[in-house]
């Protein structure tokens, strides 16, 4: 008897694992959701207080970089544009614009993933520096195409100088908590 029961135990077994795996996957969704949510008021609220001449960071670009870093399997692409077609149609802005940038953001997050380490201060750092600019690239391409507006870079360089830095201080302040999220996410 014990060596006919042994397959089902063994199936048991492995259907607890998967369950339990599917489990844990599902809570880390919850628990992105409800970053999100936070950084969405921190963003509206708090941030709205503390800016240079109207112009905030962009933690929505910080938190879909992690997500690419950190979690994979193509979610970074599909957390950021959900993200960012939760922004547009929220923000009344044109449904699509932030939603691509932002899963473009995601999917940058995945491919420096693969080849570069998480573990270094500067590295994360600079993958935001380098993200953000693409972000805020993107949107003016895009606003300037839409509106048919004049190329003005002097205050486009303005606007995304000070995003920069505020970016950059964001990330080298909580790095350490992203850090500790993100691989126990891993």
């Amino acid at each position: 008897k014990e060596v006919f029961l042994y397959p089902f135990n063994h199936l048991q077994f492995k259907i607890k694992s998967s369950l339990q795996y599917s489990l844990l996957f599902s809570m880390s969704y919850q628990k992105t959701e409800i970053i999100f949510i936070l950084i969405y008021f921190l963003q509206a609220n708090f941030f709205t207080w503390f800016n240079i001449a109207g112009i905030m960071p962009n933690l929505y670009v910080i938190l879909v970089l992690f997500i690419g870093l950190f979690m994979k399997r193509k979610l970074g692409v599909v957390f950021g544009f959900a993200f960012g077609l939760y922004l547009d149609i929220i923000l009344g802005k044109t449904v699509g614009i932030s939603a691509f940038a932002l899963g473009a953001i995601g999917l940058i997050g995945e491919i420096l993933s693969k080849n570069f380490a998480k573990d270094s201060r500067f590295i994360v750092t600079l993958m935001v520096i380098i993200t953000t600019a693409i972000y805020e690239t993107v949107l003016y391409i895009f606003t300037m195409l839409r509106t048919e507006g004049t190329i003005e870079i002097l205050a486009f360089s303005k606007i995304l100088l000070v995003e920069l830095v505020f970016n950059t201080l964001i990330t080298i302040i909580i790095y350490p908590l992203i850090k500790k999220a993100g691989y126990y996410v891993e």
